[in-house]
């Protein structure tokens, strides 16, 4: 499998960030880490692995970046708004720097699906549903859709509009949602093993529902924990069976 990494500095978020390219061909599978993990966490842990079969095949291309959690929404040590104005940022770096960089190593008409875990559900599902007309479709595993599980009783209009739970109940623009409706690849995916919550995935399917938009949901058994086991054996099989 090839793999590339590279980077750059961004004017976004005044700081190097990194990013790992996996293929050559295919449509552009664009990674968000969990937590306070880093471009490389899919890698380590053996993901890619998995998804060598269809990045060699040509059926996806991978882009890996990194998050910046640990400067925003899990840093204590600063004053929340700041770690609200420090996520805006980095949306910035993705739709502005990272989306083009996927652009020039694909094609302007190259699908993008984003796809994370844990925190990297909630951020994959928010960078879809908010630009869907740079973003094609979104596969979420084990997420929680609301910021505020990480937001520690801050709220602000950031952290609002940021958070899918709340405003994709008051979304009302109509080309808006028509872009997020004609999207055949919102994929809410979680198990029900320890950690899991099964129940946050479902009651977000259900403001799409409210919303006329088409998803799929996908609650796995209780053998599945949040834990990367689950994860591994949920994108195969998506990639495989959905794409």
């Amino acid at each position: 499998m090839k793999r590339e990494l590279s980077g750059w500095h961004s004017p976004a978020l005044e700081k190097h960030m990194p990013i790992a390219t996996y293929g050559d061909y295919g449509f552009a599978l664009l990674l968000i880490p969990t937590a306070g993990a880093d471009y490389l966490e899919y890698e380590r842990f053996q993901l890619m692995d998995k998804l060598a079969p269809f990045v060699d095949s040509g059926k996806l291309k991978v882009f890996s970046i990194d998050s910046i959690n640990k400067e925003s929404w899990l840093n204590n040590e600063v004053d929340p708004r700041h770690k609200s104005w420090r996520h805006q940022q980095w949306n910035d770096y993705v739709y502005n720097e990272v989306v083009p960089f996927i652009r020039n190593a694909t094609s302007a008409e190259t699908p993008i699906i984003t796809c994370g875990a844990s925190f990297g559900a909630l951020h994959s599902m928010n960078l879809f549903l908010k630009r869907p007309d740079l973003i094609n479709g979104v596969i979420a595993m084990s997420g929680v859709y609301d910021l505020e599980e990480y937001t520690k009783g801050h709220f602000d209009d950031h952290v609002y509009f940021n958070s899918p739970q709340h405003y994709m109940q008051n979304l009302t623009d109509h080309s808006l949602l028509e872009q997020i409706r004609s999207s055949k690849h919102i994929h809410i995916l979680t198990g029900s093993g320890n950690y899991e919550d099964p129940g946050a995935s479902g009651r977000f399917a259900k403001v799409l529902y409210d919303k006329g938009i088409w998803y799929e949901l996908d609650i796995w058994s209780e053998e599945w924990p949040h834990d990367w086991n689950t994860w591994l054996n949920m994108l195969p099989h998506y990639l495989e069976s959905r794409f």
